[in-house]
């Protein structure tokens, strides 16, 4: 995430990072679902009350991404310009399905989903429907090559900095364009 911060923030776009319980006390495991959610929530009141005068838009990388999709869904975080989903996972590898999505339907928020077109959380024909049925603004940019944690293959000749790149370039317009509405 780092990488990724980095990246965006070269794209000019600043981002709040946060932690779940769980990943800051280094314990295995992960929290409940309650917790994740006021856990997003938290993050989001946080980043309003640090840079006020920004746009807000909330999102995060895998769980993180469907995390905060859930909490708008639920009436958790309102006052978003959208939600960025790096690498929504769909579906647990192998095993192809769209119950993930469901909530979807209830965001009320453009979304932006990044998806490598070698996830294997997140089948591309499945993913693309979803978005496709979304009644809210819902775009989906495709990372050539790239798998869950945006690592491409050698012999593609991108490295993950250019995925990362284009991901914040491409993130970066998209909330220009929500911005001006």
């Amino acid at each position: 995430m780092e990488t990724l911060a980095r990246a965006l923030a070269a794209s000019g776009i600043a981002t709040f990072r946060y932690n779940y319980p769980y990943s800051e006390s280094g314990r295995g495991g992960m929290d409940g679902e309650r917790v994740r959610l006021a856990t997003v929530q938290a993050a989001v009141v946080a980043a309003e009350a640090s840079a006020p005068d920004l746009p807000t838009f909330a999102g995060g990388h895998s769980m993180s991404g469907r995390m905060t999709t859930l909490a708008n869904s639920k009436g958790m975080i309102d006052s978003l310009y959208g939600v960025v989903a790096f690498a929504f996972p769909l579906h647990q590898p192998r095993r192809p399905d769209t119950i993930r999505a469901q909530h979807l339907a209830d965001v009320d928020v453009p979304i932006l989903f990044l998806s490598g077109d070698r996830d294997r959380m997140a089948r591309l024909d499945l993913l693309c429907g979803a978005v496709d049925e979304l009644p809210v603004n819902a775009h989906l940019h495709v990372l050539e090559g790239a798998d869950h944690g945006y690592k491409v293959l050698k012999r593609s000749g991108r490295t993950i900095e250019d995925v990362l790149d284009e991901a914040a370039c491409v993130t970066s317009d998209w909330m220009a364009e929500q911005i001006k509405g």
